[in-house]
């Protein structure tokens, strides 16, 4: 039988973690939550090391996402991926700016290169970064992919600005942190 429905779950814990009411002033707050959210989901063994969230430009937050890969059995489950998602279906379109407002994803590592290609079509405005992909890939086992060797000036060209090293020590601190762990993968 061919599945006709596909769901991709949030873990229940960021219902607790996250002040979905706060905002989320400036570029280091915005990445200090999806830091912490990648923190919450290698402590709590629900996913991989990588957060992200989407905001407005009034630093509300629209949409929280954390890597959900191997609990979900999805290799598209990436942090920015859900925050992606979670975004469109609360906001119900498929490019989030298109209402006229700017939006920005912060996440807690550069995005891979399917996360990097979806920006491009999600209507995000502003690319937040702490971890560099280079950093991931010392820390972990995990493989980002080939960008093109001027990625961030690709999106520039698109109208996407981005601002890298946003607590990028914090953020490589989370990887250190999910290397030293006892070995299971989640």
């Amino acid at each position: 039988m061919l599945y006709a429905q596909i769901e991709l779950a949030l873990p229940a814990w960021i219902h607790q973690e996250v002040d979905a009411g706060a905002i989320y002033a400036d570029e280091e707050t915005r990445v200090a939550l999806a830091i912490m959210l990648a923190r919450r989901n290698v402590e709590l063994r629900t996913g991989g090391p990588f957060g992200a969230a989407v905001f407005k430009a009034s630093g509300e937050l629209v949409a929280v996402g954390v890597n959900r890969v191997v609990p979900q059995a999805c290799s598209v489950a990436h942090a920015e991926m859900m925050a992606f998602m979670s975004a469109q279906a609360r906001l119900q379109r498929f490019r989030l700016n298109e209402d006229g407002q700017r939006y920005i994803l912060a996440t807690s590592a550069q995005p891979c290169a399917m996360c990097y290609g979806a920006s491009f079509w999600a209507g995000i405005d502003e690319l937040l970064i702490g971890a560099r992909a280079e950093d991931v890939m010392e820390l972990s086992e995990f493989d980002e992919g080939p960008l093109p060797t001027d990625w961030a000036g690709e999106l520039e060209r698109r109208g996407i600005g981005v601002r890298r090293d946003i607590l990028r020590q914090t953020a490589r601190d989370v990887f250190h942190a999910y290397r030293s762990s006892d070995g299971a993968r989640y």
